[in-house]
């Protein structure tokens, strides 16, 4: 914990694009509740490059992030490649849907405008962990490389010899290459071919099928979890362990961070960074 209350620079109250086309009357309490409780300046960005903009000329003022989960990484993202974080906590007033939300419920943010708003302007500070990657994206919560889907199985509508012919042959060059590429196929569906380090011990290789990795940070500056499932059927095994960076590596896979799905990409390390980042919280 570090400070409690509204910083004496004011607060710079930055509305996601997104938040005020879906629930303008949420973002309209928000601003309401803050500019009375505090010198807010509030700003409207149209676009991630206005918002990125307005954030660089914050000066002494406290960001206030009004979105969901997308907008809060953003903002976290862009203060890390800025040198930003360590100059104050931020805050986020969440608004979006339902299934937008659930980083900023898992961090403790309230979930309604009005007590998220006190909350930024009576609360205190909390410090959390940071998952940095090689490419300097920023990680808040969880990752995951999920299992691979297999192709769509559906009811086909009845087509003439030629036609459904040159159809499976079209499927055949444009699907086949592309599904096979990077995983393998086993009892339980398909698999990736990955290589999985954490602080350089091997956990899993290509020779064997990898059903899926996850990667969370322990918490108060704690190694993170990594947790990597391979094999299928009865061969499947479930490796665990505690780690300060973890590499993944092997033929294209795509990860899905804070909600959001990233890549593919051939090779990617993730660092933990303790301490990195604070946010306002109720009491």
């Amino acid at each position: 914990m570090s400070h409690a209350g509204a910083p004496v620079g004011g607060l710079l109250v930055l509305v996601d694009p997104v938040a005020r086309r879906l629930d303008g009357e949420s973002v309209r309490i928000a601003k309401d509740v803050l500019s009375a409780g505090a010198v807010a300046k509030i700003c409207l960005p149209d676009s991630a490059e206005e918002f990125a903009r307005a954030l660089a000329r914050r000066g002494h003022r406290q960001p206030v992030i009004v979105g969901d989960d997308r907008a809060l990484v953003r903002a976290v993202g862009l203060l890390h490649r800025e040198r930003g974080l360590g100059d104050g906590a931020l805050a986020l007033v969440p608004v979006g849907p339902v299934g937008s939300l659930g980083l900023a419920r898992s961090l403790g943010v309230p979930q309604t405008a009005v007590a998220a708003a006190r909350a930024v302007l009576d609360g205190t500070a909390r410090t959390y962990d940071l998952l940095v990657d090689d490419s300097d994206g920023v990680v808040l919560g969880a990752l995951r490389i999920p299992p691979v889907r297999g192709p769509g199985r559906g009811s086909v509508r009845q087509v003439g010899p030629s036609v459904w012919s040159a159809y499976r042959s079209l499927v055949r060059t444009l699907v086949r290459p592309a599904a096979t590429a990077g995983v393998v196929g086993g009892a339980g569906g398909q698999h990736h071919r990955l290589r999985v380090e954490a602080d350089g011990v091997l956990l899993a290789d290509v020779d064997r099928p990898v059903a899926d990795v996850s990667v969370s940070a322990g918490g108060d500056g704690d190694p993170m979890e990594v947790v990597v499932r391979t094999g299928g059927g009865f061969a499947a095994t479930t490796v665990t362990a505690r780690a300060e960076t973890v590499t993944v590596s092997g033929t294209d896979f795509r990860y899905r961070a804070d909600g959001a799905m990233s890549g593919p990409v051939r090779r990617r390390t993730w660092t933990l960074r303790p301490g990195a980042w604070t946010l306002v919280l109720p009491r």
